[in-house]
């Protein structure tokens, strides 16, 4: 079984429960859980992408990235796409029938292999714009691949984490519409995600947002996450912390959690723009890769086995990361 929680880190977004079918929670609270059925390989098996920061109608090289990605996918044989957020720059959507849903979206993800669910959360650029349009149904029935909600039980919404965007935004406008009260949103946003962790008996646990936890990035560690997200994935021994935020490729390992197995943060937020050169000193031992260029990564996994593999905008292969358990090991 494979959990996955998608942190919005800008709200709370979903977790994929993966037996014998993929069953993913998209949740406001707990109290209000939505379900969909994503039915699984029959070996057992599941593989998808991961790419973020992406929006740029093409440019960026996005139609490169998002070239080599249907050439992996097809590869792989994938069940879906994760974006980490930031889907539409620089200030998100005006409307449902924003021309850059099409020109940023349906017509760059265009190949045969990539026409699978794709799973959204909103980062911070999202933000900006009007966020009813993204989760608005209306987008699903333009394209039945977009799926975008505020809270998925796998997935957590982090941007209302990050104080700036509310003490100072700068010239920016934030669509806080369902986020505020904030504590209160916070708060509960945290309370169920825990619960769903802990609850879990899945043999592996992701959880997605958009904001870095841990990263060498422009953007580096994310204070907030830091002290409120961090403790709830290392108490409940999450495998995975996925996220965009920083436009590079990233892995960093840390031992931290409490069952002393390693916690992997990946960032995958070369979808488009890339910043050269912007790196923060790390711990070597830390940090597996940095990659200041643009592409993306897939995992692939089974009951027993965890494959990451990151893929530069050619396609070429950057970075492999295997995990293994024991079959019979206590979840």
């Amino acid at each position: 079984m494979v959990l996955i929680i998608f942190h919005n880190t800008s709200t709370l977004a979903l977790f994929l429960f993966f037996t014998a079918n993929l069953l993913l929670c998209f949740v406001p609270s707990i109290s209000e859980l939505q379900r969909v059925g994503h039915p699984a390989k029959a070996d057992g098996s599941l593989s998808f992408l991961v790419v973020g920061d992406w929006g740029r109608r093409g440019l960026y090289n996005q139609s490169q990235v998002a070239l080599q990605m249907g050439v992996v996918a097809e590869r792989l044989d994938i069940d879906f796409v994760i974006s980490t957020g930031d889907n539409f720059y620089e200030d998100g959507l005006n409307g449902v029938l924003d021309p850059e849903f099409n020109e940023s979206f349906i017509n760059i993800y265009d190949s045969p292999s990539l026409q699978k669910q794709w799973y959204t959360v909103l980062g911070n650029h999202d933000y900006r714009g009007d966020v009813e349009a993204q989760l608005s149904p209306i987008l699903r029935e333009m394209d039945p691949r977009w799926l975008c909600m505020r809270s998925f039980i796998v997935s957590t919404d982090t941007t209302p984490f990050v104080d700036e965007y509310f003490t100072h935004p700068k010239n920016h406008t934030y669509d806080w519409k369902g986020v505020l009260p904030r504590e209160e949103y916070l708060s509960n946003l945290l309370k169920d995600l825990d619960s769903a962790l802990r609850d879990s008996s899945a043999r592996w646990k992701i959880v997605v947002g958009h904001h870095t936890i841990k990263s060498a990035g422009h953007h580096g560690v994310t204070k907030e996450l830091e002290e409120h997200l961090l403790p709830i994935l290392l108490a409940n021994n999450v495998d995975m912390y996925m996220n965009g935020h920083d436009h590079c490729l990233e892995h960093i390992t840390s031992a931290d959690n409490f069952c002393g197995s390693q916690t992997q943060f990946l960032t995958s937020g070369g979808g488009s723009k890339a910043w050269r050169g912007d790196i923060r000193k790390w711990n070597p031992e830390e940090l597996k890769l940095y990659y200041d260029g643009q592409g993306f990564m897939s995992l692939q996994t089974t009951p027993t086995n965890a494959d990451i593999v990151f893929y530069d905008v050619f396609g070429n292969v950057l970075h492999k990361w295997s995990i293994s358990k024991d079959l019979d090991a206590a979840v």
